[in-house]
């Protein structure tokens, strides 16, 4: 039997930078949501950000209450807590380079949050995506399915705007994703990618197009954060709608698939961390992973990427969480 969607909708917002409230800011149209709360170690900054989304509200499509509020009387009776507290990437520092620097604040978050009785679903945003992701599952307690990462869904949305550029059909026509780490070890895995109903590989094929071509956008889509970041100093626009898409299939029980960072018990083949995949997601977070079944260069290419994230989490967590 059908899930049935969650009736009362109440989302959480953990962190009000710049990605936080781009998320925040993209939410103001969506109809049906009861409640957003903003909650930020500066409180003051909660407050102004609230008030200040307040007086666009009677412009927008939602009647939601919007406030700055607290673990202690929120955390009960929210749905979707989205996490976006952590220190941001800098003009030119990996993604990995972030990791005892976040996981310190999701740890002190997800603590917070299971003190004060969180049992819905936590989505994580902060860099390294797929690594806070982990810390916040070590931590709060939740089931596997109930925790979820970003993962590639933004980097996935990249590429898909960029092939459609170059191929010259409509993104929604473009049907590719992105795997592996949101990061420089990520891959496509080009054998799973289609024009509409058509295999992408064959239509390279028949226009004499190498595939080359095509790795080059993806080079140029990895790296894409690096080249923002070097212009503007910060991604935020971007992940605000990246976020705002998985939480509305969460709220909506769309049983959609989405790039996101979900937990793995074998299905390609490597088991204990969260990683981007293919996965359905829904009103009870990460309903299933689809499982694609890999060439050998991709099996490699996932390895590397998970091995990437197991050992940043070995050489590096060891005193802030439990391995084990």
């Amino acid at each position: 039997m059908e899930q049935e969607k969650i009736k009362k909708r109440k989302i959480m917002l953990i962190g009000t930078g710049f990605v936080g409230m781009s998320f925040a800011y993209t939410m103001l149209n969506e109809r049906g949501i009861d409640e957003m709360v903003l909650v930020d170690v500066n409180t003051d900054k909660a407050e102004g950000e609230a008030m200040d989304l307040n007086d666009g509200l009677v412009y927008a499509n939602s009647k939601m209450k919007i406030k700055a509020g607290s673990y202690e009387e929120d955390a009960a009776d929210t749905d979707v807590c989205v996490l976006t507290a952590g220190a941001a990437q800098k003009p030119g520092q990996s993604r990995l380079e972030l990791v005892k620097i976040n996981a310190n604040i999701t740890k002190g978050v997800c603590e917070s949050l299971k003190a004060n009785g969180f049992h819905g679903i936590l989505l994580v945003a902060n860099n390294p995506a797929d690594i806070m992701t982990y810390v916040a599952w070590k931590t709060i307690g939740l089931p596997q399915n109930q925790v979820i990462g970003s993962g590639t869904v933004l980097d996935t949305a990249r590429l898909r705007h960029s092939l459609s550029r170059f191929l010259g059909f409509a993104d929604s026509n473009i049907h590719a994703y992105i795997m592996g780490e949101h990061g420089d070890s990520s891959f496509v895995p080009w054998i799973h990618t289609y024009i509409g109903c058509k295999s992408l590989l064959e239509y390279l094929d028949e226009n004499n197009i190498s595939l080359q071509e095509l790795q080059d956008i993806y080079i140029e889509v990895r790296d894409k954060a690096y080249a923002i970041i070097e212009r503007k100093k910060a991604t935020y626009y971007g992940i605000g709608y990246a976020l705002k898409r998985i939480v509305d299939a969460i709220l909506n029980n769309e049983h959609c698939i989405l790039p996101v960072s979900s937990y793995q018990n074998g299905e390609y083949n490597r088991s204990g961390l969260f990683i981007g995949t293919p996965s359905v997601v829904g009103s009870n977070g990460i309903e299933r992973i689809m499982a694609l079944p890999l060439n050998e260069n991709d099996q490699n290419r996932f390895n590397a990427s998970f091995d990437t994230l197991e050992k940043t989490i070995r050489d590096n967590l060891g005193d802030i969480i439990d391995l084990d």
